[in-house]
Parts: structure tokens; C-alpha cells; sequence
């Protein structure tokens, strides 16, 4: 592994370094020791490390590891969108190449409950338990309203146009996101999330939403291990503009079901409802939140 980022035009990461996989540079952070490891999945447009202070808490009682997929964040560019049976075999490619010892705990924000469960498809022998964050789930189109189908959230989202105008309220965004992050990390992660080739990433990956649920429904549910699922059911003032109340009344009820319909499906499932924060700021506003149920995942499946 390196930290040499002279052969790539992307940003040079805070931490962590970089692990080769099929030619290409994979960004991974690592802390803490133990098993069973805790691996986290970002969301479409977010990087790995925006989990670096639940990062830290999950390090004081497990192995924690933060990536970014192949073609986002600090990781060498590829094509995008990826097919979630690609993203999966890179992640254990990735996780073996560390030595990092299965079984795993996955944490998955949004678009990274696809590839959880994609992973959780194809090596269930390699999945201790799951924690869901917010996350999307394939049966998505069966619980939300029409005008809020994966086709839909595919179009609602802004165009690289809108996000150029957005770049400097999204440089504060992210600057109060990451208030409490250590400098430089703090910058280098803002100045990622803002670049041209962030706002590419971001808008690339959520292109594929519904194919992504389709390939996921010619495989099995997610394996009879521990789960815990975040539903959040707070707000976010940006959706509100592009969204009617009543629609997101009936996201939220409908997120709640899929959820409920989610962690019923295994022998140790809970729902948390997260009230005070919106799906975007789960791991910022609420990471005392998000370790616990990663904690009790843990103690869980080592019980």
C-alpha cells in the first residue's frame, strides 16, 4: 500500500492510503483491531472517509475499515455507474489484499445498501451482520409512492448545471458538515466533495438506481444475520424544494415500512426511527447513534 499520489490527477487523501486492485488504486483507511471487522459503504456522492468520526468510535472496540468504490472519492477513476456484482467482488478483492478477516459487519449508507446486499448475495459466509443506514433496498419501488420510484430519484436529483450554481452553498454545506474533523483532513475533504470531479461521481452514480434493484432481485434476501436499520424520518431542507410535503410524508411512512419489512425478515432485527436529523447528516449529526447500533451488531453476532 501507498500514499503516493502522483500518478493520479485526483485529490491526494488526509489519511489512509491505497491498496491495488486489477491495476487500479483503491482508497482505504483502516483503524482499530479485532473482529469481527466493521466496513463501511458509503452513499452515492459521499466518500468513505465522511465516516471518519464514526470511524473513530467503532475503532475503540473492532477493526474499522473506510474505503472508497473504484471511480469515486480519493480512488482512481472508472466508468460509472458499475454493476453492484462488480462493486462487491472490488470490496473483498479489497478487504482480502488487507488481510482484514472475515466475517464482516457492513455499514451501509443510501446507494451503499445495493451493494451491501449484492455482497451479502454473493458471500454470505462473509457477512456477520449489516447495519442499515437510510439505506435504499431493492423491493424500494413496492413501498414509495410512484412520483418517489428509483426511476424517479434518478431524475430528482440536480444536473451538473444546477450543481455548478450550488458549488459555493455546497462548499458551506460540507464545510459545516465536516466542522469537528481534524485540519487538514477538514479541507482536503471539502475540497474533494466540491471539484468537478466529485459533482461528475455524485450525479454518475445515481443514474443506475433502478437497474441496480433489478439485479439484486434475482438473488436471495439478505443472509439470517444480526441487523440493525436507521430509518431517518427528519427532513432535509434541499428535498423540500424539490419535493412536495405530502410526497415526502409518504417517503418517509414508506421507508419506515421497508425498513420494519427489512429487519422482520431475520431472527435479531431492529428498527431504530432517527427523528432529528435527515438522510444525509445521519453519520454528522448523529454518530452516537450510528456506533451503538454498529456496537450492538458487533456484540450480536459475536454472541
Amino acid at each position: 500500500m501507498t500514499n503516493n499520489s502522483t500518478s493520479s490527477a485526483r485529490l491526494a487523501p488526509p489519511v489512509g492510503g491505497f491498496q491495488e486492485i486489477d491495476g487500479r488504486r483503491i482508497f482505504v483507511h483502516r483503524s482499530g483491531s479485532g473482529g469481527p471487522a466493521v466496513v463501511f459503504l458509503p452513499g452515492a456522492s459521499a466518500v468513505g472517509l465522511d465516516y471518519f468520526g464514526v470511524q473513530q468510535g467503532v475503532s475503540q472496540f473492532t477493526a474499522a475499515v473506510a474505503y472508497d468504490r473504484g471511480g469515486t472519492g480519493f480512488s482512481d477513476a472508472l466508468p460509472l455507474p458499475r454493476t453492484a456484482a462488480e462493486v462487491a467482488t472490488e470490496l473483498r478483492e479489497l478487504l482480502r489484499a488487507q488481510n482484514i478477516a472475515a466475517p464482516y459487519v457492513l455499514v451501509a449508507h443510501s446507494l451503499g445498501g445495493f451493494y451491501a446486499h449484492r455482497f451479502a448475495q454473493l458471500y454470505p459466509q462473509d457477512v456477520a451482520g449489516l447495519v442499515w443506514l437510510d439505506a435504499f433496498h431493492r423491493d424500494w419501488d413496492d413501498f414509495m409512492p410512484p412520483e418517489a420510484s428509483l426511476a424517479a430519484v434518478e431524475r430528482m436529483g440536480p444536473d451538473r448545471e444546477q450543481l455548478e450554481r450550488m458549488r459555493p452553498a455546497l462548499r458551506e454545506i460540507f464545510a459545516e458538515s465536516y466542522a469537528d474533523y481534524p485540519e487538514p483532513m477538514r479541507q482536503a475533504l471539502i475540497d474533494a466533495r466540491v471539484s468537478d470531479e466529485g459533482i461528475r461521481v455524485g450525479i454518475a452514480e445515481r443514474t443506475g438506481l433502478a437497474g441496480l434493484a433489478t439485479e439484486l432481485r434475482v438473488g436471495p434476501d439478505v443472509p439470517d444475520v444480526p441487523v440493525v436499520a436507521l430509518t431517518v424520518v427528519g427532513t432535509d431542507p434541499a428535498q423540500q424544494t424539490l419535493t412536495s410535503e405530502r410526497t415526502l410524508q409518504e417517503m418517509h411512512e414508506g421507508h419506515t415500512r421497508m425498513d420494519a419489512a427489512l429487519v422482520s425478515a431475520v431472527s435479531h432485527g431492529e428498527q431504530r426511527i432517527i427523528s432529528d436529523t435527515s438522510h444525509h447528516r445521519l453519520c454528522f449529526d448523529r454518530p452516537d447513534a450510528v456506533v451503538q447500533a454498529i456496537r450492538d451488531v458487533v456484540d450480536r453476532a459475536c454472541s
